[in-house]
């Protein structure tokens, strides 16, 4: 489960970050030998993009982002206006803050488009400290449109986060602040803030690229996001964010909404049984609000009414901005928010209910580690003490505590609608980040996900950034876009095919006002000792039970709202979940994880290979290939490149990775199984020397000849044929071909 204290600061870290390392002390570039063996250091150098690499996927993209029409949102999918073909997003986070001029910009987007990239999250504010439009970020906004167009990338716009902004003292349209809090909620209920709020997305939508068009009429721009990580139902929703002067306000919201309802604030209170919060103010017409603890675990009719009104506001707030947006010109699509809650059983299902005004539904989700020591909830230092953690064994954050059955790709679909997880990784310094791309690929494929979106491309100098600190989840490394050229392909291709709806939810709107919440909660996590009790059969699920979060790597969940009585409709899971032998195997015959020792088995016909321990494999045997590693982190990925079935396809890459660390990362062990940063390393990448053998099964293998690649894709020399390839020490890619 992801650390919703981690997540909260992430975003808001990187002006702070790039200060620091501006003026952070400067280290040896030399280490000791021994240090380094093996492993080995990863400098791709600058990529001349000539036409020879093997890797380069910018063919997957448009001629230009736009090409075929707006992006719309057509059932559970994304599709392109002009001819209705479905589209999948592979993305990130970015640019980074350094491309700050044209070139730059063009020299991110090609990279970005080889690696398989076709879009961008601007997530950045417009607006400078007093809350005003910034000009220079609005023409900047412009200028990453263009740039990444150019190279068939589309672009999201993500303006405001709270944590992006303290009000100060003297702000005329957001009084009460006092320059150090955070304006959490306010947006939502505040029509001054809106008012100002609004003239941030006029000023961007009206900008204007090289060519004359606004951005609303561009588009390029494939969406919009309203706000970031902000909720009435997340636990910064509570009077200490608040100041007095805005709680009074959405006070007496909550006051007239009681009085419509019960004829007056005064029966309101009757019918609770004199329920009161601690703000209550009936004579002055205003009423409190109690904890989001006691809303979601007490259930009175107060917290149910509470929770009522609240949802109204919030998705009031999302409605009306989507007009505003549509009144602006915008004709892409929208999302509300990507939030979790202080409930995923009880007040997850009225967020996610309150984003259905919108085109499609975001989320954000990371694989975190346990780690401690000062500031450790945005940063690495050394003498943090943290801990190692495999999602395919899903180990809990603790070492030594039960399984934790919980993971990012968990993606059901709502209402019908697409769905973007906006913000995921894996957060270093775990050994076992290497899982990620291969993860959202494959899963993300199988679940039907419409886009993935990394966090977050903060450089493009392949650099680990060291120094007083680092952040923890730095995208330009070999483990993640690294692994981008296979990841993307299967992805946007759709190598991996759909799985099976096991499950249809029908959630009763009244039921979830009445806080009886839902049978699947995302993010909620479940270890082994609660999962054993879960059915996995036709049995009915009755209220307070909860669903196998393990159905998510087997096949499809499809969630809906509606005044119908609640029902879950659910196939038998015991076929794909098998508690005995810890495995887990998609419907389509495809996956098979094996979260026991921590692999998992890829064979489809256009795709073949393994990730997470080899070593426990032994000789593993695929349909199209064999494979033998003593690799505890790898992933080995045989994929086609001319879209042909591998048996048959004479264009194939072959794709190798274990496990990164920085130039001379040094740790000690601590207590219960931690381990102590002892030095944060250099401005190098390493990568765990890769080994082992790979024998192709086709009858053509000794004719298939190998070429290795270097980490560009361009070839660098003979590495044999089909019949046998013994991995190099150093080669991530290699060439098959005929």
């Amino acid at each position: 489960m992801f650390r919703p204290v981690q997540t909260v600061f992430k975003s808001g870290i990187f002006s702070f970050y790039l200060l620091h390392l501006l003026t952070a002390p400067v280290f040896s570039q030399t280490n000791p030998p021994e240090q380094n063996a093996g492993w080995f250091e990863f400098k791709p150098g600058p990529d001349p993009f000539k036409p020879d690499s093997s890797i380069d996927l910018r063919f997957l993209n448009e001629k230009f982002a736009g090409e075929h029409g707006w992006i719309k949102a057509r059932g559970p999918e994304f599709v392109h206006s002009d001819n209705d073909s479905p589209v999948r997003f592979w993305a990130v986070n970015g640019p980074p803050e350094e491309a700050r001029d044209a070139n730059a910009l063009k020299t991110v987007a090609r990279t970005l488009a080889k690696r398989g990239v076709n879009l961008v999250r601007v997530h950045s504010p417009l607006f400078d400290e007093n809350g005003e439009v910034n000009p220079g970020k609005i023409k900047r906004s412009a200028e990453i449109v263009e740039a990444m167009k150019s190279e068939g990338i589309y672009t999201l716009f993500s303006i405001y986060f709270p944590l992006w902004f303290k009000p100060k003292p003297e702000n005329q349209w957001l009084p009460g602040y006092n320059g150090k809090q955070h304006p959490f909620a306010t947006l939502m209920f505040n029509p001054r803030f809106q008012q100002q709020y609004q003239s941030w997305w006029k000023a961007l939508l009206s900008a204007r690229t090289s060519s004359g068009k606004t951005l609303a009429d561009e588009p390029a721009v494939a969406g919009l996001e309203i706000q970031n990580e902000d909720s009435f139902f997340f636990w910064t929703f509570n009077e200490q964010n608040i100041p007095d002067v805005h709680l009074r306000l959405l006070e007496k919201q909550f006051g007239d909404w009681v009085q419509a309802k019960y004829g007056s604030i005064e029966k309101g209170l009757s019918n609770w049984n004199g329920l009161k919060a601690v703000r209550d103010q009936p004579a002055e017409g205003r009423l409190g609000f109690r904890p989001l603890w006691n809303i979601a675990n007490e259930k009175s009719l107060r917290d149910r009414d509470t929770a009522l009104f609240l949802y109204e506001i919030q998705s009031a707030f999302y409605r009306e901005s989507i007009a505003f947006l549509r009144k602006s010109g915008f004709k892409g699509v929208i999302t509300a928010s990507n939030w979790a809650t202080a409930s995923p059983e009880v007040l997850g299902p009225l967020e996610k209910m309150s984003y259905l005004a919108s085109d499609f539904i975001d989320r954000h989700g990371y694989f975190s580690i346990s780690i401690k020591g000062e500031f450790s909830e945005w940063s690495l230092r050394q003498g943090h003490v943290y801990a190692d953690r495999s999602a395919l064994r899903f180990e809990a954050e603790k070492p030594g505590a039960p399984k934790l059955f919980t993971h990012p790709a968990m993606d059901p679909t709502y209402d019908n609608k697409p769905s973007m997880i906006s913000e995921t990784t894996w957060n270093r310094p775990n050994r076992h980040r290497s899982e990620a791309p291969l993860f959202y690929a494959l899963y993300g494929s199988l679940q039907g996900s419409d886009a993935i979106v990394h966090f977050a491309l903060d450089g493009m100098n392949w650099s680990a950034k060291p120094g007083y600190f680092v952040q923890p989840w730095t995208l330009m490394s070999p483990a993640m876009i690294g692994q981008f050229p296979a990841a993307a392909l299967i992805y946007r291709r759709g190598l991996i095919a759909e799985g099976t709806v096991l499950a249809r939810i029908e959630l009763n709107t009244n039921d979830l006002f009445q806080l009886k919440g839902t049978p699947l909660p995302q993010d909620a996590a479940f270890d082994e000792l609660r999962i054993k009790d879960i059915p996995l059969g036709m049995e009915e699920i009755r209220p307070g039970q909860r669903m196998d979060p393990l159905i998510h790597l087997a096949g499809r969940v499809a969630v809906s709202f509606g005044g119908k009585p609640g029902h879950v409709s659910m196939q038998n899971l015991t076929p794909w979940i098998d508690r005995k032998t810890q495995t887990v195997t998609s419907t389509t015959g495809e996956l098979k994880l094996d979260y026991g020792k921590g692999t998992l088995q890829i064979q489809a016909p256009k795709v073949q290979g393994f990730s997470g321990n080899l070593a426990l494999i032994g000789q593993a045997e695929l349909s199209a290939l064999s494979l033998k590693s003593d690799l505890e982190v790898g992933h080995v990925v045989l994929i086609s490149l001319d879209d042909k079935p591998l048996q048959s396809s004479k264009k194939m890459l072959l794709q190798v990775m274990s496990e990164e660390k920085s130039l001379g990362f040094e740790t000690e062990p601590a207590e219960e199984g931690f381990l102590r940063i002892k030095k944060l390393g250099n401005d190098v990448w390493t990568v765990r020397k890769l080994s082992g053998t790979v024998h192709l099964k086709r009858g053509d293998a000794k004719n298939l000849k190998v070429t290795a690649l270097d980490h560009n894709g361009y070839p660098s020399g003979a590495a044999g044929n089909g019949a046998e390839i013994q991995l190099q020490p150093s080669t991530l890619y290699y060439l098959i071909s005929e």
